[in-house]
């Protein structure tokens, strides 16, 4: 990773420090990771690595995309891997394209949140660490989705809705995703902070 890549997405972690100062202890998990040897924009750097993923909101600001992530086979939101790319804000971005089949999307580039959580070991890929920046995306006048292979389902969900009921058995992180924060910020205002697994 050069400097100037380093420096922009370092910039990117503090400014949002500033304006979530509890959320310190990820920042500076964040910016280890990012000082480490390793390239943490790879999934085979196994120990941890950079994801993005997307919180899609439709058009009038009341609803989220989910996906039954097939792997996981939980309610999540939408995104993945890195794959090398240093601009997690393309990828978030990329990644809810592919995944929802829905071209016209629109992303918020700053940060919306970010998260440190582990994802269990599935067959021959051992426990691993995911470090997951969070974009909130528009959807635009298509919100028509197309199931892709990597989900059993989508839907819109109900930001409320999705507040208040832990969807798929007990997934609290999905809860914890605040209705108002998610809604006020596809209109360009701030409040609360979501948390959702990824």
């Amino acid at each position: 990773m050069t400097q100037s890549d380093a420096s922009g997405f370092v910039a990117e972690l503090e400014n949002f420090r500033r304006k979530h100062p509890h959320r310190s202890e990820t920042v500076d998990a964040f910016l280890r990771l990012l000082r480490d040897v390793g390239d943490p924009f790879v999934r085979g750097r196994s120990d941890g690595h950079f994801t993005g993923s997307a919180f899609v909101v439709s058009r009038d600001g009341l609803r989220v995309l989910l996906t039954h992530h097939r792997k996981l086979d939980r309610w999540l939101q939408l995104g993945g891997h890195a794959d090398g790319d240093r601009d997690l804000a393309a990828v978030a971005l990329r990644e809810a394209q592919e995944e929802s089949g829905i071209a016209e999307l629109e992303i918020e580039p700053e940060l919306f949140d970010i998260d440190v959580h582990d994802i269990p070991a599935r067959g021959e890929e051992p426990l691993h660490r995911h470090f997951d920046a969070r974009f909130i995306v528009r959807a635009c006048d298509n919100e028509t989705f197309v199931v892709s292979e990597e989900s059993h389902a989508l839907a819109w969900w109900l930001i409320e809705d999705v507040a208040r009921d832990p969807i798929g058995g007990g997934n609290d992180l999905v809860r914890e995703a605040h209705p108002h924060r998610l809604r006020e910020a596809h209109l360009g205002q701030e409040d609360g902070r979501p948390g959702q697994e990824r």
